[in-house]
């Protein structure tokens, strides 16, 4: 046998071998606090709707996020990834949305 032909052997086990260990480690279901999912995204759609409802509708971005992060409907450990920055881009979909 060859070198170039030993080489190539070796070189599609260990691609194999490197496959099998990424797919392994790669999580196969999803997550408790995954907030990225449809229905974590209408969960917190619906939930900035009520507050703006239950405030006035010219509250700014900062007061709408402090008051969706205290209210009683939050949960805080599903959604602990929530910040400023997707509240803002929660309220351009939404926009876009309601513009259609």
């Amino acid at each position: 046998m060859q070198t170039s032909t030993m080489m190539m052997i070796f070189f599609v086990l260990l691609l194999i071998v490197s496959i099998w260990k990424i797919y392994a480690f790669l999580p196969n279901e999803q997550l408790l606090d995954d907030d990225t999912t449809k229905e974590a995204q209408n969960t917190l759609k619906e939930l900035m709707i009520k507050v703006i409802k239950e405030n006035s509708a010219d509250i700014d971005s900062k007061k709408l996020f402090e008051l969706m992060v205290n209210d009683a409907e939050f949960d805080k450990e599903r959604f602990w990834r929530f910040n400023q920055n997707k509240l803002n881009n929660l309220l351009s979909k939404y926009q876009q949305e309601t513009k259609i």
